[in-house]
């Protein structure tokens, strides 16, 4: 069996890197640094004097996220949870309770597609905390992993999260780093920084424009875990940007490539064409989500939903010969320009 598992800036699940465009400028200042388990790099129009206070800041607010719902922290509140074996209401801090709410709204629009309750099934696959596996699990011990599952099993009301069947576990990263870059970027705007590019492991939200009115720009890279190229460069204006994509994590037993991304539905990784997912959104945390969905709805679905609901959406499928199809929600095209280069 052989395993590729990357850090998600350096593999990019989120794909979306930095483009510079521009000269350097006094006026940018720019901080980088390390959370969940990846990178963050920061930049905003404003003074350099005030950018290790503020960053002491930034870390702290990080560090009470990771506290709140890192699943690899044992001592983290979702740990706690995780282990409680109880039908009793366990209470949990707002930043906890804002992603799960999210969560149950997002399981609810997906039909599933995302559901934060299948970390048992991800164990299993050996793409959690407990590391690696053997040999793909057999049905029987699938089918027992989603009988502990199902976002139908969990309530919050308010501050207190409860779940009807004691062994439940959550596993919130598909979301909780758009909710990372969320925060960070709040905590930005409230220090009055009004242009700015946030990004932690890949997903990153943006406001206003570099110095001269320039516009941030993003690059997309091209699905290939053959190398690193760049497909799409965009400018999102004041919005998200959260990408997905199974092409460099994912483990191969006797010649079967077996995905990260899990559909809870079947309990088995995704076999769709689709190799990158790419959404915009004025939340990165939703952005975040919506990606992972849509990777596991593929690409008739994830196009009908994103059309219904005005989302700028892009989709990469790789076909059985190797080439790739790009789709676009009609919302999207507003953000493609064929004329953008990555120089």
């Amino acid at each position: 069996m052989t395993y590729q598992n990357v850090t998600k800036w350096l593999a990019l699940i989120g794909l979306a890197i930095f483009v510079s465009g521009c000269t350097p400028s006094a006026q940018v200042v720019k901080i980088e640094g390390s959370t969940m388990g990846t990178s963050y790099h920061i930049s905003w129009v404003g003074d350099a004097a005030q950018a290790q206070q503020l960053q002491t800041k930034i870390d702290d607010r990080l560090v009470a996220v990771n506290q709140s719902m890192s699943h690899w922290q044992p001592d983290s509140l979702i740990s706690r949870f995780n282990h409680y074996d109880s039908t009793e209401p366990m209470t949990i801090d707002h930043d906890f309770a804002t992603v799960m709410a999210e969560s149950i709204w997002l399981a609810e629009q997906t039909e599933r597609a995302l559901d934060v309750t299948i970390a048992p099934i991800i164990d299993l696959w050996g793409f959690g905390p407990q590391g690696q596996v053997e040999q793909a699990p057999s049905p029987r011990e699938i089918a027992m992993a989603q009988a502990l599952s199902g976002i139908n099993k969990v309530s919050l009301n308010d501050l207190a999260l409860s779940k009807s069947e004691p062994l439940l576990t959550l596993n919130l990263s598909a979301i909780a780093k758009g909710f990372g870059v969320d925060v960070v970027a709040d905590l930005l705007e409230q220090h009055q920084i009004g242009s700015y590019m946030v990004e932690i492991g890949g997903e990153l939200r943006l406001r206003g424009t570099k110095p001269a009115g320039k516009p941030w720009r993003i690059a997309i890279e091209r699905p290939d875990p053959a190398g690193r190229e760049l497909f799409q460069v965009i400018e999102p204006g004041n919005m998200a940007v959260a990408t997905s994509g199974d092409y460099r994590n994912f483990f191969e037993e006797n010649g079967t490539r077996f995905s990260h991304l899990i559909d809870p539905r079947s309990g088995a990784p995704i076999t769709n064409r689709l190799a990158s997912v790419t959404v915009l959104s004025p939340s990165c945390m939703r952005a975040d989500g919506f990606a992972t969905a849509f990777s596991i709805m593929g690409t008739e679905a994830s196009l009908a939903y994103a059309n219904e609901h005005k989302m700028p959406v892009m989709l990469i499928e790789k076909s059985i010969s190797g080439q790739f199809n790009t789709f676009y929600s009609d919302a999207f095209k507003t953000y493609v320009n064929d004329s953008e280069t990555a120089q």
